[in-house]
């Protein structure tokens, strides 16, 4: 029953960091986004992707084909914006160039 909790809270915690990164990166209205829907929907879809493989590096290609996106230069350009807003927001890390990784809490060790 600890278990499911704990599992439980880091979930609900997942989701809080989720929605507080979609809320930051989401245009308010006002500009000249071509389509904010479509903006939004792309960050929702690229950080579900990694909510669902925390542990897995993605390179952009391998996350637009794993997102079933355009792999032209352009469309993979846009993400890669996305991905660095998302590591300057703290969300994602980057461990190597060109590589992201959703950000994990490391727990405290005891001496």
């Amino acid at each position: 029953m600890t278990a499911q909790l704990a599992e439980t809270e880091a979930r609900l915690a997942d989701l809080a960091t989720t929605r507080k990164a979609i809320a930051e990166l989401t245009p308010t209205g006002g500009g000249d986004e071509a389509d904010p829907l479509a903006s939004t929907t792309a960050y929702q879809a690229i950080v579900n992707a990694f909510n669902q493989h925390p542990d897995q590096t993605f390179r952009v290609r391998e996350l637009h084909e794993l997102l079933g996106m355009p792999t032209d230069d352009p469309r993979m350009n846009v993400t890669r914006s996305r991905l660095g807003r998302l590591t300057r927001q703290g969300f994602l890390t980057q461990p190597g160039r060109g590589r992201y990784q959703k950000r994990t809490e490391q727990p405290l060790r005891r001496p």
